[in-house]
């Protein structure tokens, strides 16, 4: 599934309680977390963390020695955080459209969501927008990036909300969210996870290759194919979607046809979901954003796809060597966003054909 990032804003905010609500929240976060050691001195740990949390460890140092990313404070500590999630996620978007509504904010800049510590404040964010007219969708988040900003009070911790993850899941989150620290353009939501998406998809390729166990290569493998087959699904009603909402003619006969032929592609790609779902055996880890599918989730998951194929092979065309691919991608950013993006889609068709 998705692992999406919440650029916390703690710099400023003209929605003061909002901006309350994210420092608390951030702040209690903070205060929950130990360093890794002391849960691992700490009698009272169970041995399952205990496992997982040197895991991580070696994971983060992974990440330091063969991806090049950040060796600093962040993922050295551990914060159990007595929830599922540590944010709620809000997106919006137009009925017939899958750009998402933006919400901007200092240094970060705009990005298509709006985060929440509380569940029922993101609940509530997501019916205003519904009362303005929009489709809306609240999902949780395991994990958010402060994109190195509060290492000097001991960085973005591990969490409860992902530590027992997969193995390969919890690498590519990892490395994901460590990869913001390497470039974030304000602005440019689709560029930022499309770029982090294709490190944690390179890396944790490379992570299980060389650490895994077969066993653990095999059911992670597993697990990857059902993911990689609901994406296929997603992008493909996605593009179906695009064409409807491109529909020429006058607007009254274009909203009728826009409304009967979406209602029809939703119902096709629910039903195409049951298939699948049945030839997994009933794996049901994919429902929760089925029964919630909108717009709004749409438009948000094209985020963290869009791109990923151009930086993959940007990756292969700097030599499959990290510092230097890099290097390539702050290069990318310099140029304007119309055409750091023709230029990722350029080179993926190019690797293609």
């Amino acid at each position: 599934m998705l692992v999406p990032c919440l650029l916390l804003v703690l710099t400023g905010c003209a929605d003061t309680r909002y901006y309350w609500q994210s420092v608390t929240g951030h702040w209690q976060l903070m205060q929950a977390a130990r360093p890794i050691d002391h849960w691992l001195a700490d009698p009272t740990t169970p041995l399952a963390l205990q496992q997982r949390l040197k895991l991580a460890r070696d994971m983060r140092r992974f990440a330091v020695t063969e991806l090049h990313l950040p060796d600093n404070a962040s993922y050295q500590r551990y914060a159990d955080l007595q929830r599922r999630h540590v944010v709620w996620n809000v997106v919006a978007a137009p009925e017939f459209s899958l750009t998402l509504k933006t919400w901007c904010f200092p240094v970060a800049g705009c990005v298509g969501y709006r985060g929440y510590f509380s569940e029922a404040d993101a609940q509530a964010e997501a019916q205003a927008q519904r009362a303005a007219g929009l489709e809306a969708s609240v999902y949780g988040v395991p994990a958010y990036s402060t994109l190195g900003w509060m290492n000097w009070v001991g960085g973005d911790p591990l969490l409860n909300t992902f530590i027992h993850y997969p193995a390969g899941e919890v690498a590519r989150l990892l490395f994901h969210e460590l990869s913001h620290q390497v470039l974030y353009v304000p602005d440019d939501m689709v560029f930022n996870e499309s770029f982090a998406t294709a490190v944690e998809r390179l890396g944790g390729a490379l992570w299980l290759a060389q650490q895994a166990s077969p066993e653990g290569r095999q059911a992670y493998a597993d697990f990857d194919a059902r993911r990689q087959q609901f994406r296929l699904l997603t992008r493909n009603t996605r593009d179906r979607l695009k064409e409807i909402y491109s529909t020429d003619g006058p607007q009254a006969t274009a909203k009728k046809n826009q409304a009967a032929l979406k209602q029809q592609t939703m119902r096709d790609f629910r039903a195409a979901y049951a298939e699948l779902k049945a030839s997994w055996g009933g794996y049901s880890g994919f429902d929760a954003w089925v029964a919630q599918a909108n717009n709004a989730t749409f438009g948000a998951q094209a985020a963290y796809d869009e791109l990923v194929p151009g930086f993959e092979a940007l990756f292969v065309r700097e030599g499959r060597q990290w510092p230097t691919f890099y290097d390539a991608v702050k290069d990318l950013a310099k140029r304007p966003q119309k055409e750091r993006a023709q230029q990722l889609k350029q080179l993926a068709a190019e690797q293609k054909g």
